[in-house]
């Protein structure tokens, strides 16, 4: 790792822009001044909020940019090209959807927080970022799931380790319109899902599409993200 990545306990000290540029080139993402200027000013805001509401942990200059910011664009080569309506469950500081939006502006993205406090956060953070086609919404899933009125509306829905797998699913097989795709993005320490377990699960009205495994760009920390299609 060279020398000025080298973690120290203030944020203030990653030179974003370089870290950035040399973890997207990693992914294959090309990252143009616009999106630069919004990471830039995504993590200044997540920074002052963080001092007041207890957003993420931020232990390193790489949290922000590698743990948040680029392990949310993992997932971008599985969304679908052609299905643009994403739901973000447990969206938390808005990881992974805001990161993705801001390379898909196409996304019509809804970002779905119980928090309140995180909520507020969220709500100054797209319009700041003055990102369309952001809907923020702030209640429980399982209130959202009894009312019905998000049932099959989606093409995609994601969430960054925010529910245990079984939970998941079953957000899933609500939300997402037949043949959507569900991306649950894991930890190195979280339970993940083999083909041959994935099988079980057919049976609950989806098919395996994918299991990726991998390492973050720059830190090498493990990452896995298990897609299904609802059938």
């Amino acid at each position: 790792m060279p020398s000025s990545m080298t973690p120290t306990g203030d944020s203030r000290d990653c030179d974003l822009k370089g870290i950035l540029l040399e973890a997207a080139g990693a992914l294959d993402i090309t990252l143009a001044e616009r999106e630069l200027s919004l990471f830039r000013l995504y993590k200044e805001e997540l920074i002052t909020w963080n001092r007041i509401v207890s957003l993420v942990a931020i232990k390193s200059p790489l949290d922000i940019p590698i743990k948040h910011f680029i392990d949310s664009l993992t997932a971008l080569p599985l969304l679908p090209r052609e299905g643009k309506r994403l739901l973000d469950i447990g969206t938390g500081a808005g990881f992974p959807g805001l990161p993705l939006k801001i390379i898909r502006p196409d996304l019509d993205l809804h970002l779905l927080e119980a928090s309140r406090k995180k909520v507020s956060f969220l709500k100054e953070l797209t319009r700041k970022l003055g990102l369309p086609g952001v809907t923020i919404i702030h209640e429980r899933v399982e209130e959202v799931m009894k009312n019905s009125r998000l049932r099959e509306s989606f093409d995609c829905v994601i969430s960054r380790a925010a529910f245990k797998m079984p939970e998941l699913l079953n957000m899933g097989l609500h939300f997402l319109r037949p043949g959507g795709l569900l991306a649950a993005m894991r930890g190195p320490r979280e339970e993940g899902i083999s083909p041959k377990t994935g099988q079980v699960f057919d049976i609950k009205g989806y098919c395996l599409e994918k299991l990726a495994d991998f390492h973050l760009p720059i830190t090498g920390v493990s990452r896995k993200i298990i897609l299904y299609k609802k059938i």
